[in-house]
């Protein structure tokens, strides 16, 4: 797995703008290399604030935004358009801002979807979609996501991957959690294999109340113990904090990323 670097901004506001022109930067580069990026986004504060960010930078028209693909790296398992779904987030924050192709945003399904009050079934077919768009060079069951953005709760999970929970162990693209101790209980994600598939696994924190999740996710810890530790790009891994998430890191670890 590649070495993590950090990136540390003075505040949670300085945070998200510099994210957000990061990834103007990478979509726009992606598209000029493959006509194609694909972006996979998440939720939180952090993870919606760098969205509002980004749709409030004239910079964003850079990007061609009917080239980019956007998935998400987990969901809550509730209807479109409930204002806990991190889609209904994303979607006010950015996605109805720019011009997106509707057939390229990729929402995970909720118990209003094809399948119904089916989770497993809701994440199967999620899984079929992540397959229907690999590409012969992605050697894999999940596209190369360009850039996949991650939260990090207090306790280190990232995506719904919850510390000891079987999703852990499991290597389908994407699956159910049922009984996560962060409500609500039942909900979507990626499994670390696809997380994995990125070409760049972004990690972002803010708050003193991240500090300790931040520092174990850069330990040595197991992913089972600590996801965070096991949510790595193939290419890059950046972790891209405020100063208060960033107080508990120990001196030599991992390496400072360029601006």
């Amino acid at each position: 797995m590649t070495t993590p670097e950090i990136v540390v901004h003075a505040d949670a506001g300085l945070l998200a703008k510099a994210v957000a022109a990061r990834l103007v930067t990478r979509l726009v580069d992606a598209v000029a290399a493959r006509d194609t990026a694909s972006l996979v986004l998440t939720g939180g504060g952090i993870g919606t604030a760098v969205l509002a960010e980004l749709a409030a930078t004239p910079a964003r028209d850079a990007v061609d935004w009917r080239r980019v693909d956007i998935w998400w790296g987990d969901e809550r398992f509730l209807p479109a358009g409930h204002p806990e779904r991190n889609e209904t987030g994303a979607r006010a924050a950015l996605l109805d801002h720019v011009d997106c192709d509707p057939a390229r945003v990729r929402p995970m399904p909720g118990p209003d979807g094809p399948d119904g009050d089916d989770p497993e079934a809701a994440a199967a077919r999620y899984a079929s979609w992540l397959r229907a768009a690999t590409r012969p060079e992605d050697h894999g069951s999940v596209p190369s996501f360009d850039i996949l953005m991650l939260g990090i709760g207090p306790e280190g999970h990232v995506a719904s991957l919850f510390p000891g929970m079987p999703a852990l162990y499991d290597e389908r693209p994407a699956v159910a959690v049922r009984g996560s101790p962060k409500p609500p209980p039942t909900r979507l994600t990626l499994t670390l294999p696809s997380i994995r598939a990125a070409r760049e696994v972004w990690i972002l924190a803010s708050g003193a109340e991240k500090a300790d999740a931040v520092a174990l996710a850069l330990s040595d810890a197991g992913p089972v113990q600590v996801p965070a530790a096991g949510a790595r790009g193939r290419q890059r891994t950046l972790f891209l904090l405020d100063a208060d998430a960033a107080v508990k890191i120990p001196p030599g670890v991992g390496r400072p990323a360029a601006h």
